[in-house]
């Protein structure tokens, strides 16, 4: 019988032999050859399903952040959760706490500055952007008893709230680069201290 090939596995193999060489050797070193040697691959295999480098960073990037979502949906239904420790357990999935998201952050933040000179890349760094800023509008919201907003893009109303989302989102930016360049400085407890405080003094 023929060999039923996954191609949906495959390429799943392919965006984790990506971020592991991201993570160990800097995204200059994620060539179609770099990432062939790392998945046991031919480099005409993966030629298959991405013909240059950026269309294989590209995916890598657009899969790893379906993961997030997916990860922030379990806390989202979680109805044991308090209000603030449900926004506390989301925000902290954006965050470098353990090295499944410390190799995101990584990742993250290598084709983002790739982005500046491959256009392909800029809707994944957006789209990073924007989701990031709906989950803050949400949390702030949410902990003021007001409803979210009605899209991921759309500015809250209240220009107040707008204001503390835009805050929120540059306390969660600040406290991922910190915890991804400095980690003996900002270890875990102290990353998740720091948004715990922020988030008190935002939205009291």
């Amino acid at each position: 019988m023929p060999r039923i090939v996954d191609h949906e596995q495959r390429r799943l193999e392919l965006a984790t032999a990506v971020w592991r060489v991201i993570s160990r050797d800097g995204l200059n070193a994620a060539s179609v050859r770099a990432v062939a040697a790392e998945s046991g691959w031919s480099t005409g295999a993966i030629r298959h399903y991405f013909s240059t480098q950026d269309e294989l960073l590209t995916f890598a990037a657009q899969l790893m952040m379906e993961r997030v979502p997916e990860r922030i949906r379990v806390h989202l239904e979680d109805a044991s959760l308090a209000p603030f420790d449900r926004v506390i357990a989301v925000l902290e999935e954006l965050l470098p706490l353990d090295e499944e998201r410390r190799i995101e952050v990584l990742v993250f933040v290598a084709i983002a500055d790739r982005s500046r000179i491959a256009r392909g890349l800029d809707a994944a760094r957006d789209a990073a952007w924007d989701g990031t800023r709906y989950l803050c509008r949400r949390a702030v919201t949410g902990l003021n008893g007001r409803s979210g907003p009605d899209e991921l893009t759309a500015p809250l109303d209240d220009p107040d709230l707008e204001a503390r989302a835009a805050r929120l989102h540059v306390i969660v930016d600040g406290l991922s680069l910190q915890a991804l360049m400095y980690p003996r400085q900002m270890p875990p407890a102290a990353v998740r201290a720091t948004l715990t405080a922020a988030l008190h003094e935002i939205t009291r």
